[in-house]
C-alpha cells in the first residue's frame, strides 16, 4: 500500500462525515431556493423554478442590502488590513521586548461581535448613552451616533476597531518570518526605512496580506450580529446587510424560498472570494 493511498483511507472518515453534515443541508437549500416553500409544506415544497431568484432580484430591498455588505465589507478590510500593516510594522521592535503586548492588542477580538454591539448600543444610545451625554454637557451638543447619516461611519468603526487586532497578528507573524539575512543583504546594499519596507518586506508579506483581506472582505460582507445587535435593520435600513435581509424574509416575513434563495446567492459570493484569494496565493508562490 503506498502512502497516498494510505492518506486516503484515513481521510475517508472525516470526508464522509462533512458531506453527511454540510453536503445534505447544502443539497436540500438548493432545492428549496427553486421552490414555492413555507413553514406547512417543508417536506413537499412545489418547485416554481427560479421564480425566488426573479423575485429577489427585482425587490430593490435585496439590492440594497448587497450594496451595503459590499461597501462594509471592501471598506473595513482595507482600512484593516491597512491599520495592521502599520502596527504590525510599528510596533514590532517593541513587541520583540515586551511579548504580553500581543495578548493587549488582540484583546477586542476576544469578544463576541454580539457583545460588542451591545456594549456600544449602551455607549452610544442617543438618551441614555455615556458618550452623547458627555459630549453635549462638554461640547454643548453630539451627533445622533445611529441616525441614518452617521450610523454606517458608527459600524464601519465598531468593526474596524475589533478586527484590525485579527490583520495586526497575521502580519506581524509574517513580518517576523522574514529572514535576518535578507534585511543585512539589503541594507549593506544601502537599503533603509521605507526603501527596505517596500523593495524588501512589502512584496515579502504581500501573501499574507491578500488572505488577511479576503478573509476580512468574506467577513465584512457576511456581517450580522454586532450590527443586528446594534441597530437592527434600524436607521431606516442603512445598516441592513444581506445577512440581515435573510433573516427578515425569513423569520419576519415568511418567505422561506425567498431567504434560501438569497442564502445561496451569499454562499457563491464568498466562495468566488476565496477562489480568487486561492488563485492569487498560486500565482504569488505561496
Amino acid at each position: 500500500m503506498t502512502r497516498s493511498t494510505e492518506n486516503r483511507i484515513l481521510a475517508t472518515p472525516l470526508v464522509l462525515f462533512l458531506l453527511v453534515m454540510l453536503g445534505f443541508p447544502t443539497i436540500l437549500d438548493i432545492i428549496y431556493s427553486f421552490s414555492e416553500v413555507s413553514f406547512e409544506n417543508l417536506r413537499s415544497p412545489t418547485f416554481n423554478g427560479g421564480q425566488n431568484y426573479i423575485s429577489i432580484l427585482n425587490d430593490p430591498e435585496f439590492w440594497s442590502a448587497s450594496w451595503f455588505s459590499m461597501k462594509f465589507g471592501l471598506a473595513t478590510a482595507f482600512a484593516e488590513c491597512i491599520l495592521g500593516l502599520v502596527l504590525a510594522v510599528y510596533l514590532a521592535p517593541i513587541i520583540r521586548k515586551n511579548t504580553w503586548m500581543i495578548a493587549v492588542l488582540i484583546m477586542p477580538m476576544m469578544i463576541a461581535p454580539a457583545m460588542m454591539g451591545l456594549m456600544y448600543r449602551l455607549l452610544l444610545h442617543e438618551f441614555v448613552g455615556a458618550l452623547p451625554h458627555y459630549m453635549f454637557y462638554w461640547l454643548g451638543d453630539s451627533p445622533a451616533f445611529l441616525s441614518r447619516e452617521n450610523v454606517f461611519t458608527t459600524v464601519f468603526t465598531i468593526e474596524t476597531l475589533q478586527w484590525t487586532p485579527f490583520a495586526f497578528l497575521l502580519f506581524f507573524m509574517a513580518y517576523e518570518a522574514i529572514p535576518g539575512e535578507m534585511r543585512e543583504a539589503a541594507a549593506v546594499d544601502g537599503a533603509r526605512g521605507l526603501r527596505m519596507f517596500w523593495h524588501i518586506e512589502m512584496p515579502m508579506m504581500l501573501p499574507t496580506i491578500a488572505v488577511a483581506f479576503f478573509v476580512r472582505f468574506i467577513d465584512g460582507f457576511r456581517v450580522f450580529d454586532n450590527i443586528f445587535v446594534l441597530t437592527g435593520a434600524g436607521a431606516g435600513g442603512a445598516t441592513t446587510s444581506l445577512s440581515i435581509y435573510i433573516y427578515l424574509s425569513f423569520f419576519r416575513s415568511g418567505e422561506i424560498g425567498n431567504a434560501i434563495a438569497a442564502s445561496v446567492i451569499l454562499f457563491c459570493v464568498s466562495f468566488l472570494a476565496l477562489f480568487f484569494a486561492g488563485r492569487l496565493l498560486r500565482r504569488s508562490g505561496a
